[in-house]
């Protein structure tokens, strides 16, 4: 029969040590965004971007920048389990919306490392972040479990479910709230700052397009 070796941690230690990581990840994952913007920014001062890759971004940007708007404006934080919507196809459009952005401007450079750093700064952050809200969604609201077995963590599936047959095709121990089954607010997009990323998207499309150029023209005005 075999036992632990003196090198295995206790499953108690390892639990405590990912919820330590859950919370850190939460704190965290601003400034790591800002981070990896000023990462891209040296990356955009080093390499001439390529006119081309920069038209092919936008068929990952603006899809998931439309992604997090739709989702934005259709979840109530806190308040509500939201199935309708984004939500209707993902558990958490708001972070894929993010996923596509970030490989989107990972392919206007044509960067490798950066789009491994991005993969790995988003997995290391954004899987306890997502493990740390479920966590939180399935206490608060019984009927999560019931939207878990028909909606996918990530990955969206292509038809929307119908919350008024019953998530899950069948019907629910715990209806959902009648506030969930709401559709776009604008309100409720503006309430949660969303067209914040749209005016980060378009300075740094501002940036990949004209910041080597104001730079180069800084270093020889200056020499």
């Amino acid at each position: 029969m075999s036992g632990p070796t003196e090198h295995s941690t206790p499953p108690k230690v390892r639990r405590t040590q990912w919820e330590l990581w859950k919370r850190v990840a939460r704190r965290i994952r601003v400034p790591l965004g800002f981070l990896t913007a000023g990462v891209y920014l040296v990356e955009i001062a080093s390499h001439a971007p390529h006119p081309r890759a920069i038209a092919w971004s936008l068929l990952l940007v603006l899809p998931g920048l439309a992604l997090r708007a739709a989702a934005s404006g259709t979840v109530r934080k806190n308040q509500e389990l939201t199935v309708t919507g984004p939500y209707a196809h993902t558990r958490n459009p708001l972070y894929l919306g993010s996923a596509l952005i970030a490989a989107g401007f990972a392919l206007a450079l044509l960067s490798w490392p950066l789009a491994l750093l991005l993969g790995a700064g988003f997995a290391a952050i954004y899987v306890p972040v997502i493990a740390s809200e479920e966590q939180f969604l399935r206490a608060a609201f019984p009927e999560f479990t019931n939207y878990c077995r028909s909606v996918p963590r990530f990955v969206p599936r292509l038809t929307p479910i119908k919350p008024a047959r019953g998530l899950g095709g069948s019907s629910v121990s715990e209806p959902v709230t009648k506030a969930a089954t709401g559709g776009f607010s604008f309100a409720l997009y503006l309430q949660h700052r969303e067209y914040n990323s749209a005016l980060g998207v378009a300075l740094m499309y501002l940036s990949l397009l004209y910041l080597r150029t104001a730079l180069e023209a800084l270093v020889h005005r200056t020499w």
